[in-house]
């Protein structure tokens, strides 16, 4: 009888443990859309496909006047070739497919791209939010304004209207043609001109913009810059033990930043006492400082937190909170570095004193 009930356990444990593996592997993950022309899609469609977080990018034809356009008579419709990215906003930003973008084009250029001229191969940016438009602009001041390039940057933001998958051929070409595709590439003037320009800038898979221009060092300096604890929360997704860490009891003024990157995240403001063992806090100091991340391990779902800029894992995001946001914050300390209110002026977080003014 005992053995017969110890099994019906172990069967219902594990009954248990593979519902919840399956939940994890089919929760759904919330993406969004970004339409950009650069000329000709084959070139454009390579570019985003290697960037972290995307899901899918479609070679086709945008904002035209009809509808169902086809390779053959596209230009005539008034549609330009352009690509369809599709990705996930808690593992990549809208502002990194930007970046990207600009390194694929020559922005000066109004009437078509390198070898490719006319209308259908004009660059255009379509937003398809309010967010995505100022973004765009944004973007395109401060690309203007970098002083890299001798004309004036002439690129359109411009509203997303319509797009049309182009025909199975023409999707990743580069893969299924490579040497046409190389060959094309190349007499086009595109790697050139491409080189050229951007010969001395790391790759934006390579740097992760945040404040003061950081660039995010490689591995081998990170090891010896971080403790061991720090470097296996921040780049190795760990969790540091409760109590027994730097801020988990921490009452003084100020503002919690990226051990890391620098970047604010979380204000003494919003901190409270969890019980816990570890800092947490209501809300971030921003909405837009910190990006949020499917978290499928321990057989559960949770949320991952990770600073946006510096892509470092900071901690997770829990809905038992206490008033007004009903969220739960709980960070390692071992990500975060306290500033003093005394001290954020002398180091360079000045702006932030404002929400300490009564």
């Amino acid at each position: 009888m005992r053995m017969n009930i110890k099994l019906i356990c172990m069967l219902g444990t594990t009954l248990l443990l593979a519902q919840a593996a399956n939940y994890a592997q089919n929760a759904p993950v919330r993406t969004e859309k970004a339409v950009f022309a650069g000329g000709c899609f084959w070139c454009m469609q390579h570019p985003f496909e290697e960037i972290t977080g995307v899901t899918q990018v479609l070679a086709g034809y945008a904002n035209g006047t009809a509808v169902t356009p086809t390779y053959d008579d596209y230009a005539q419709k008034g549609f330009v070739e352009a690509v369809e990215v599709t990705y996930d906003p808690s593992i990549t930003s809208y502002s990194k497919l930007l970046e990207v973008y600009w390194r694929q084009i020559d922005p000066t250029d109004p009437d078509g791209q390198f070898v490719d001229r006319g209308p259908q191969y004009r660059a255009g940016i379509y937003y398809l939010t309010p967010a995505q438009k100022q973004e765009a602009e944004i973007s395109k001041t401060q690309i203007q304004a970098s002083g890299r390039f001798p004309k004036p940057v002439v690129v359109p933001v411009l509203k997303f209207e319509n797009f049309y998958k182009a025909e199975d051929y023409h999707q990743d070409y580069y893969a299924k043609n490579p040497i046409r595709y190389k060959y094309y590439r190349y007499r086009s003037g595109r790697d050139q001109y491409l080189k050229n320009i951007w010969e001395n800038e790391p790759a934006p898979a390579q740097r992760s913009a945040a404040p003061g221009g950081f660039v995010k060092p490689g591995k081998e300096e990170l090891m010896k810059t971080l403790t061991p604890m720090q470097y296996e929360v921040t780049q190795e997704g760990g969790t540091e033990p409760p109590f027994k860490n730097e801020y988990w009891d921490n009452e003084r003024e100020g503002i919690y930043v990226d051990i890391v990157s620098g970047e604010a995240l979380f204000s003494s403001l919003d901190k409270f006492d969890s019980g816990t063992g570890w800092p947490s806090f209501t809300r971030p100091i921003s909405p837009d400082s910190v990006a949020e991340k499917p978290d499928n391990t321990l057989f559960t779902r949770r949320t991952e937190i990770r600073s946006r800029k510096g892509d470092n894992h900071i901690g997770h995001v829990f809905n038992d909170g206490p008033k007004p946001t009903g969220l739960r914050y709980c960070m390692n300390s071992a990500a975060l570095r306290f500033i003093p209110k005394k001290d954020m002026e002398k180091e360079g977080y000045g702006e932030y004193l404002k929400l300490f003014k009564k």
